[in-house]
């Protein structure tokens, strides 16, 4: 058997790792390990949607060339950007490696963990993205990870930024932040265990080897590869890997609280959720593009670390707060509660400075009394940057600070934001009902079109 160290890692061990990356690596790299073509029992490479092609380089989409924009990199084993530290946790993930970030397509939790104590320990350090793209890899270590993660949010607010996939061990990761954040084609979950056991036998038989295994104790060559697998041996195994499910959906529960319990992580039976289907079911907490989500962190730490800025609040976080959901063709749906899980989570969103639509006769928001008590004052305040922030990302814009200074409620931001989305869906019907050939527009289909390209 060739690269011996590669095949240690990949055979026999208990993985975290979305069976279909498994098979990929197998049919990829299976025969250089085995010095021959292998054959897969019991899986269908067409179905699990193998692309045999190498997968494309990642790239990070929270900051871009971000190191190009560093002024003072110094000897920080992360990226500091706005006083948060990015981690990129992307690749297979493997237990030791004594390196920093991703190398030759392996993320070690030994790296991780030494860039997550740092961030802890640095004073300029004032909150932590976590951005994951990874279809998971080695159970040793992860959990252990998993805790200092959650250990760290207690001190330093910890966000995960789904980079399309977090899946197995990344997920595992990914559960112990306070939030959660994946763009609309993003994919969490696959909460279980997988071992992959070679049989080689038939191999070697062919190939006129024999090989014969001398053994001191009875379970010294259980599930080796020279010999075929005992029915016994893999029953042992599957409980194995069901003690193992279960430790991995209770280092779930304990990231993600009142949000995903035990019995609903164990439910999921390893499924892979994406976008909004992941948000409904609690494995994450928002479907945001992933460079919009980090630039709102950023503004809530700025403005949680300097209380006396416009939009600062001081209300209690776990104070559950409305935000405009979204589902998976990003269209607004009914407003939701969304509670966050520990001190550590984010409070309200930080006014985004966007382009002022002023209001047209018919606007039907209302200046109305200053509130009289100066804490309800700052909290509406904060209510309403976050009504601006959400409606910037389904492209309304509102000027949060006028917004404020004229008095305006939360609810009638609402009312207005989804009246204008209504009417530019409306105008968008029209224009598509539109006949194909008419002499001249009428009135109606002008105006129509109008609106609509003003939309756009």
């Amino acid at each position: 058997m060739h690269h011996v160290r590669i095949a240690q890692r990949a055979f026999n061990t208990p993985l975290m790792v979305e069976p279909s990356k498994a098979l990929a690596f197998l049919s990829g790299l299976g025969p250089r390990i085995a010095g021959q073509e292998i054959t897969f029992r019991g899986a269908d490479l067409a179905e699990a949607g193998i692309n045999r092609a190498a997968l494309p380089a990642h790239a990070s989409l929270i900051g871009g060339e971000i190191a190009d924009r560093q002024q003072d990199h110094g000897t920080q084993p992360f990226v500091l950007i706005e006083g948060i530290a990015v981690i990129e946790i992307a690749g297979t993930l493997v237990h030791r490696g004594a390196w920093i970030g991703q190398s030759s397509g392996l993320t070690s939790y030994e790296g991780i963990t030494a860039q997550i104590d740092a961030a802890v320990a640095d004073p300029q350090v004032r909150g932590i993205a976590l951005e994951i793209d990874s279809f998971g890899g080695e159970v040793a270590g992860a959990f252990d990870l998993a805790d200092r993660i959650r250990a760290a949010r207690e001190v330093k607010p910890v966000h995960a930024f789904v980079a399309e996939h977090a899946l197995s061990a990344g997920y595992a990761l990914a559960s112990q932040a306070n939030h959660i954040t994946l763009p609309r084609t993003g994919a969490v979950g696959s909460i279980g265990v997988v071992t992959l056991h070679t049989e080689m036998s038939g191999m070697l038989e062919q190939k006129g080897v024999t090989v014969t295994l001398v053994r001191a104790g009875a379970h010294k060559t259980d599930a080796n590869p020279y010999e075929p697998l005992p029915e016994a041996i893999r029953a042992r195994m599957q409980g194995e890997m069901e003690g193992l499910r279960t430790l991995f959906a209770q280092t779930v529960a304990a990231g993600r609280g009142n949000r995903l319990d035990v019995h609903a992580a164990l439910d999921t039976e390893a499924a892979v959720l994406r976008g909004a289907a992941a948000v409904a079911a609690g494995l994450a907490d928002a479907v945001a593009d992933p460079r919009a989500a980090f630039q709102a962190f950023a503004e809530s730490i700025h403005h949680r670390a300097n209380p006396s800025l416009p939009g600062a609040t001081h209300a209690n976080p776990t104070k559950s707060r409305k935000e405009i959901s979204m589902n998976a063709t990003t269209e607004p749906t009914d407003e939701t509660d969304t509670e966050a899980p520990t001190p550590q989570a984010e409070t309200a969103q930080a006014p985004i400075p966007v382009a002022h639509t002023p209001p047209q006769q018919s606007d039907p928001i209302v200046p109305t009394a200053t509130a009289p008590n100066a804490d309800a004052i700052r909290a509406e305040a904060a209510e309403v940057a976050q009504v601006c922030a959400q409606a910037a990302r389904l492209g309304v814009q509102i000027d949060a600070a006028d917004a404020v200074k004229r008095g305006l409620k939360p609810e009638a931001l609402r009312a207005q934001v989804l009246e204008d989305l209504a009417a530019r869906g409306d105008a968008a019907g029209i224009v598509a009902s539109a006949p194909a050939a008419v002499a001249k527009d009428s009135p109606l289909i002008a105006a129509a079109k109008k609106a609509a390209n003003a939309a756009h």
